[in-house]
């Protein structure tokens, strides 16, 4: 772990910001929070993600502790992801960061362009996130979550 010591901050607040930094990790963790699941699991959840990003932010997350990765050897070979104690320790943070965007979003008269960021089970119906460089083009509007 020395190698992620020397890439990140040595001030606790800015490292805590570069470790959760990323478009797609908040929503991830807030996906592990509810529990193991696979790769396809939440790329269904999250449509707007390309795999490849998904992967880059899974390993990201998992070289610094806030993600394990259990290959079990099936055929075809099953992989789970699972927030770790470190990882879960980020819910009630997480879950402020939601409470101040949402006051934010309130304070510029923009509440209604936000999404729901409370954990959802498993099994939920999948939220339909997109790219926000897409939705701008579209729109003119940057969004997080399709309407």
């Amino acid at each position: 772990m020395t190698r992620i010591t020397k890439r990140l901050s040595a001030l606790p607040a800015e490292r805590a910001l570069e470790v959760i930094a990323g478009r797609w990790k908040a929503v991830l963790l807030h996906r592990l929070f509810a529990g193991p699941q696979r790769l396809s699991e939440l790329q269904r959840a999250m449509p707007g993600i390309a795999q490849k990003v998904l992967i880059q932010q899974l390993r990201q997350m998992e070289e610094h502790g806030l993600v394990s990765r259990a290959v079990f050897a099936e055929v075809p070979v099953r992989v789970e992801y699972t927030a770790t104690e470190l990882g879960s320790s980020l819910a009630p943070i997480l879950a402020a960061l939601c409470d101040w965007g949402r006051r934010h979003a309130a304070a510029l008269d923009e509440i209604d362009r936000l999404a729901d960021c409370r954990p959802r089970p498993v099994d939920a119906e999948p939220i339909a996130y997109v790219r926000s460089r897409d939705r701008t083009a579209a729109t003119g509007r940057s969004l997080t979550r399709a309407s």
